[in-house]
């Protein structure tokens, strides 16, 4: 009977952890999960980086706190690493972005919406869900990335096909054979180990280059951009497309919106406040066409909350597969944005109707 016993528990937990699996592995694969740095690390398969939350963390730094932000109780290795600004706004042509900050105000909102709109000729989709009623310690830090540029040549569209291992069809677009000469000439490539790891970039009309790289590694988006820079430096192959070369991709779309709550609602040291709100969206889309980017990210800083008997003083002190995407302008030395791409299918049904 005993045997029988210790015989049914095996199986309840042999079972048990099948079912944990199963239910653990899709979690990895639907979610997006948008990242603050091109440094973080992730559990899940589909990630994206875009440096606007930079642009308004080193704004923060910068005109705000005039100086390195640490919190009272300890720093977070997120917020050190956010420091660094290894990210600029020189990273990025000057009619790439708008940003500005000020005290929260009706009139600071008017001047964003203004500014936008002047700019881009864009909306925001985030600016009515802050509250602008002015308060002490109050202030608004606020930008937009925006991106909206062609390959040289719109490439073919392709037939739909299966991406992964999901069964679901998606739409691609890439070169059919009879286009090779013209169409070749939007790819640039960087190498070719074999059919699992290769990397090309893609030509536009503008100041910016698409890389594509496919690879099994699974590292953070800077470990990722340095191994694909030095295969590329490394290759002594064939770095023009040719007309037997084949290449397609799929369309992707995608919208997030991120609430970093790790930065939020800790005293920051040589401030009376802290930040109350850390946000950022991402809206991307390429085809065959080329691609578009927009971007906004806002900090919101409020009064540091003090406990009774406390005073504030005048100086209180507190690719057919898995692939990555960079965008980067070519004057740079960094990309402005990164995604690895595991589930085509989940990143498109979060785009905008």
């Amino acid at each position: 009977m005993k045997k029988i016993l210790i015989l049914i528990l095996l199986i309840i937990f042999t079972c048990g952890c099948a079912f944990h699996k199963k239910e653990s592995e899709p979690m990895n694969q639907s979610k997006i999960d948008v990242l603050p740095l091109m440094s973080s690390e992730s559990i899940y398969n589909n990630r994206v980086w875009v440096g606007t939350f930079q642009l308004v963390w080193n704004d923060l730094m910068d005109e705000v706190v005039k100086g390195d932000i640490e919190f009272l109780g300890g720093t977070p290795d997120v917020v050190k690493a956010l420091n660094k600004q290894e990210f600029k706004a020189s990273d990025l042509s000057e009619n790439s972005y708008y940003k500005t900050w000020g005290k929260a105000s009706p009139e600071l909102k008017n001047i964003i919406v203004k500014g936008i709109k002047e700019k881009f000729n864009e909306t925001s989709d985030i600016i009515n869900s802050i509250d602008w009623t002015p308060a002490p310690s109050k202030y608004i830090i606020y930008a937009m990335l925006k991106k909206d540029f062609k390959f040289l040549h719109a490439f073919d569209k392709l037939e739909p096909a299966q991406f992964g291992y999901i069964d679901t069809k998606v739409d691609y677009f890439g070169i059919k054979p009879q286009n090779n000469d013209i169409l070749g000439q939007n790819i640039g490539v960087l190498f070719y180990e074999n059919k699992n790891d290769f990397a090309v970039k893609l030509y536009t009309q503008g100041n910016d280059i698409v890389y594509l790289y496919r690879t099994d590694e699974d590292k953070t988006f800077d470990k990722t951009y340095t191994d694909m820079l030095s295969k590329a430096e490394k290759y002594e192959g064939r770095k023009w497309f040719g007309d037997k070369d084949y290449f397609k991709v799929p369309d992707i779309k995608l919208y997030q919106e991120k609430s970093f709550n790790e930065v939020c609602n800790k005293a920051i040291k040589g401030t009376d406040f802290m930040i109350d709100k850390a946000l950022e969206t991402v809206d991307f889309k390429m085809n065959n066409e080329g691609v578009k980017l927009k971007s906004e990210a806002v900090i919101v800083t409020k009064l540091t909350s003090v406990g009774p008997g406390h005073v504030i003083e005048p100086r209180y002190f507190n690719y057919t597969s898995t692939f990555y995407l960079f965008l980067q302008e070519k004057d740079k030395n960094q990309p402005y944005y990164a995604m690895r791409v595991d589930d085509v299918l989940t990143f498109n049904n979060t785009a905008k109707k």
